[in-house]
């Protein structure tokens, strides 16, 4: 990583957090950031560290991942330029929950605990902000606790890939995941495999309920899908299109 002094390209002026500011309050702001610059892959927080700084994305992404015992990455949130991450430890101040990795080439700036502490005093407007940012935190969480507690690895698989769907901008009628994700990644959202994920894509595109086109994924059977991510066989085999869906009481 390479830390640098403020430049004229490095503001918090796009961060979402602070959009209702004064601008002499941000530039306020700006004055006490440390900016630094990291490239794609490097590691920017570890798990169970005591860094409690608040870091806001100027440019590019982080991803923020866990692993479990067997060094499988469980990917938590992409965050992208104009958001922020760190702000569970600044105020609790506890060890770190998570790590953080570059996703791409990105530029952060960092201010300490006690300055974004005072920031949410002063201004409850922004406080309100990362409250309502904590609650949605804690949706997620829930969710991803319901899915690892009632539905299987496949099934899991399905529900990640609608969550990722959007309608064309093009098409409105024709919904599409773009630009698709690698297995690897589809996998550490769901908490499976990329052995899993190439095999539940292959099966879709088989059914003809999903079709790769170049970087997309287009569903041509959004409602299909919808039924399997609820209701799917046992060995997590997509039905023929000939065929009815698998009944409830062939789910594990």
């Amino acid at each position: 990583c390479t830390a640098m002094v403020k430049s004229p390209d490095n503001t918090l002026r796009g961060i979402q957090l602070f959009v209702n500011l004064p601008p002499e309050e941000v530039a306020s702001l700006e004055s006490r950031c440390k900016w630094t610059q990291y490239p794609a892959g490097k590691q920017i927080l570890e798990r169970e560290t005591d860094n409690r700084d608040v870091y806001f994305v100027v440019r590019g992404s982080v991803r923020i991942v866990n692993y479990s015992t067997s060094g499988r990455e469980i990917a938590l949130a992409t965050i992208e330029a104009g958001s922020y991450f760190g702000e569970l430890s600044a105020v609790d101040g506890q060890r770190r929950s998570a790590n953080v990795v570059a996703a791409t080439d990105c530029m952060l700036a960092t201010i300490t605990p006690a300055v974004f502490s005072r920031l949410l005093v002063k201004h409850p407007t922004v406080a309100m902000h990362v409250l309502q940012r904590l609650a949605g935190i804690v949706r997620v969480a829930d969710d991803r606790i319901m899915d690892l507690s009632t539905l299987r690895a496949v099934q899991r698989v399905y529900v990640e890939l609608l969550r990722l769907t959007d309608s064309d901008v093009a098409v409105p009628d024709l919904w599409v995941i773009r630009p698709m994700l690698s297995h690897s990644e589809i996998a550490s959202r769901a908490s499976t495999t990329r052995e899993t994920v190439a095999r539940v894509l292959g099966q879709l595109a088989h059914a003809g309920i999903v079709e790769r086109k170049s970087k997309a994924l287009y569903i041509r059977d959004k409602e299909r899908l919808e039924r399997l991510a609820e209701l799917s066989s046992p060995e997590g085999m997509v039905a023929p299109k000939t065929q009815s869906l698998p009944d409830m009481t062939s789910s594990d």
